[in-house]
C-alpha cells in the first residue's frame, strides 16, 4: 500500500518536525534525534508540575500533539508502536521538571512501564520528585490481569493538566489522577487492520465482520462479531460499557485512524441514542491506529471537579473540546419553501407504470454505479435507486389522474430525493413539462419541450456524452411508438461510448481514456427506462 512518507527511518522524525513547523513557535524539542524524540512546551518556566507522557508513535494526534497548557508539558516518543527508551524518558523529564515535581502518565504496556518506571527511577536518583501512573482502561479482555491502556487516556490528560495549570500540587495532580484512571472503561471496534510502514496489511478480518476490543497496536481483538450497520456495531459497544457508568457520563469519541468524518457522525448518532451519555468530547481522531478502520468509545463518570476540569478550554487544536449532548434543534422550512402538497388522485395504470420503472432503477443500481465509476464517482445508480424507492413510497400523495399536475409533482418529488445535479435537472424537465401540459401542448410535445429547458439552463445538447444523447432520440421517435423510442434511446446510449470526450457533466472532468468503451451512466438510464417502458406498454 502507498503511503505519503520518505524513508520509514525518518518517518517519526521529519513527523515531530511537521508539527513543531506549523505550530506556531509554542512547541520545541530537545537536540537528540533520532533515538530521543521529546516534544515540550516551549513557554515551560518549570513553576509547576510537569506532566510527561508517550510512547509508541502512530497513535497521532496522541501524544505530541496534546503537548501545550492544560495539558501535557512533554511527550516522550519512540518509533511506530515502539516504547521510547529510558534515555529518551529520562531527557524529557529532566527537560521540563522543577521543584514542583513531575507526573509520569503511561499506558499499560510492558515496554513503556518498564522504561518509564525506570527512567522515574534514575530521576530521583538525581533529585528530582517523580510520581507515575498507569492507565488500564480497556475493558475489552475482563479476566485479563494487565488490562491495556487506551483513548481513555486523554482523560487522565485533561483532568491531571488543568489542575497542574491551576497551580495544583504534584499530590494533588497524581491523586486526581489515579481517581480518574480508576473509573475510566473504553472498548473499540474496527472493520480492518491497521498498516505499519514497511509492512503488509495483516487481512485477519473476515468479510461482513469487525473486530471487537482489538488493541491500538493492531493486536486481535476478544472477538470478531458480525457486522450490519453503525447502529448494530454501536450497539455492541454500549452494552460492553453498560456497567460501567451510573452517572453523569462523559464519553470520549474517537477515530481510530481511516473512520471517515462522515461515519464518525452516523456512529456518534448511535450513541447518543442509547441514551448512555451525557456529555461527549469529539467524534475526532485522538488516539489512533495508524490507519486502523475503526472507532473507540471511553467513559467515565465526572465529579464537579473533574467536570470543570475537562471543560476548561485549551489552545490545543487536536483537542475538540466537551459539549452537553442534545436532541436535534430542527426549525421549521421559510416561508415560500414549504412544498405545496398536491392534491391526490388515483389512475392504476399510471401508478404501474411509475412502479415498474421505479422497481427497474432500483434493481439497476449496482450495474449504473459501476459504469458510473468509469467516468465519475459511481454513485449514479445509488442516486436513482434512492428517488426511485422515495417515489414509490410517496404515490399516494401524488395526482396519477392529471398530468398537468403530475409533471410538476413529480419534479418537485425528485428535487427533493434525488441529490446531486440530476434532481435539479429532472425537475426542471418535469416543471417545464408540466407547465407545457397545462397550456395544452400534447405529452409528447410536453416532453420534448422539457429537454429544450433543461438544455437551456444545463447547457448540454446531442453529443456532448450525458443523458441527453439517449433521451432527446427516443422523444424523437415517440410519434412513431414507445418501442420506436426505446430502439432510439438505445442507439443513443450505445453513441456514447465513442464520445471521448464529455462537454458536460462531472465525466467533463475526467481523462479521455477513462471514457472510451463505456456508455455515459446517465444515457443508460435512459435507455433501461425506455426499455422498460416499452415493455410494459406492448405487452
Amino acid at each position: 500500500m502507498a503511503q505519503f512518507i520518505n524513508a520509514k527511518e525518518n518517518l517519526v522524525t521529519e513527523a515531530i518536525d511537521g508539527l513543531l513547523a506549523a505550530s506556531g513557535g509554542t512547541l520545541s524539542r530537545l537536540d537528540g534525534y533520532p533515538h530521543i524524540k521529546v516534544v515540550f512546551r516551549s513557554d515551560w518556566d518549570r513553576s509547576k508540575v510537569a506532566l510527561v507522557s508517550g510512547g509508541g508513535s502512530g497513535h497521532e494526534p496522541a501524544h505530541a500533539g496534546f503537548v501545550g497548557s492544560g495539558m501535557l508539558t512533554a511527550a516522550v516518543c519512540g518509533e511506530v508502536f515502539a516504547s521510547p527508551s529510558v534515555e529518551a524518558v529520562l531527557a524529557g523529564i529532566l527537560a521540563v521538571t522543577g521543584d514542583a515535581g513531575c507526573l509520569l502518565i503511561v499506558k499499560n504496556y510492558t515496554g513503556d512501564r518498564l522504561n518509564f518506571g525506570l527512567a522515574a527511577e534514575r530521576a530521583r536518583a538525581l533529585g528530582r520528585k517523580v510520581e507515575m501512573v498507569v492507565v488500564d482502561d480497556d475493558i475489552a479482555l475482563p479476566d485479563l490481569p494487565q488490562p491495556r491502556g487506551v483513548a481513555g487516556t486523554l482523560f487522565v490528560h485533561k483532568v491531571a493538566g488543568a489542575m497542574a495549570e491551576q497551580g495544583a500540587d504534584l499530590e494533588t495532580v497524581t491523586r486526581a489522577a489515579k481517581d480518574v484512571i480508576g473509573k475510566v472503561a473504553s472498548i473499540g471496534m474496527s472493520l480492518d487492520t491497521c498498516t505499519i510502514p514497511g509492512l503488509s496489511k495483516e487481512d485477519r478480518i473476515g468479510k461482513g465482520k469487525a473486530e471487537l476490543g482489538l488493541g491500538i497496536h493492531g493486536e486481535p481483538g476478544v472477538e470478531q462479531v458480525d457486522f450490519s450497520t453503525a447502529m448494530s456495531a454501536m450497539s455492541t459497544v454500549v452494552t460492553k460499557l453498560r456497567g460501567h457508568t451510573s452517572g453523569d457520563t462523559i464519553a470520549i469519541v474517537n477515530n481510530l485512524g481511516s473512520t471517515t468524518p462522515l461515519e464518525m457522525s452516523v456512529l456518534t448518532h448511535a450513541l447518543t441514542e442509547s441514551g448512555l451519555i451525557k456529555q461527549i468530547i469529539g467524534p475526532a481522531p485522538l488516539m489512533t491506529s495508524l490507519d486502523m478502520h475503526g472507532f473507540s468509545v471511553s467513559i467515565m463518570d465526572a465529579t464537579a471537579e473533574e467536570h470543570a476540569a475537562l471543560v476548561a478550554p485549551v489552545p490545543i487544536t487536536a483537542w475538540p473540546g466537551m459539549a452537553e449532548v442534545v436532541k436535534p434543534t430542527v426549525v421549521n422550512l421559510p416561508d415560500g419553501l414549504t412544498p405545496i402538497e398536491p392534491i391526490p388522485s388515483s389512475n392504476d395504470k399510471t401508478r404501474d407504470v411509475i412502479e415498474k420503472v421505479a422497481d427497474l432503477l432500483i434493481s439497476s443500481e449496482g450495474q449504473l454505479n459501476e459504469l458510473d465509476a468509469k467516468s465519475g464517482d459511481g454513485d449514479t445508480g445509488s442516486t436513482l435507486a434512492t428517488a426511485a424507492k422515495a417515489l414509490k413510497s410517496g404515490l399516494d400523495r401524488m395526482p396519477l389522474a392529471d398530468l398537468t399536475q403530475l409533471f410538476p409533482a413529480l419534479g418537485n418529488e425528485l428535487s427533493q430525493t434525488m441529490g446531486g445535479s440530476s434532481g435539479v435537472i429532472l425537475a426542471i424537465y418535469f416543471n417545464a413539462a408540466g407547465d407545457a401540459c397545462a397550456n395544452g401542448a400534447s405529452v409528447q410535445q410536453a416532453l420534448v419541450d422539457g429537454l429544450h429547458r433543461v438544455s437551456q439552463v444545463g447547457g448540454a445538447s446531442v453529443g456532448d456524452r450525458t443523458m441527453i444523447d439517449a433521451l432527446a432520440p427516443a422523444l424523437e421517435a415517440l410519434p412513431e411508438g414507445i418501442a420506436a423510442a426505446a430502439a432510439a434511446a438505445r442507439k443513443g446510449a450505445d453513441s456514447t461510448a465513442a464520445i471521448h470526450r464529455a462537454k458536460a457533466g462531472r465525466a467533463a472532468y475526467v481523462p479521455e481514456e477513462n471514457l472510451k468503451g463505456y456508455n455515459d451512466p446517465g444515457a443508460e438510464a435512459v435507455a433501461l427506462l425506455f426499455g422498460a417502458l416499452a415493455e410494459e406498454l406492448v405487452n
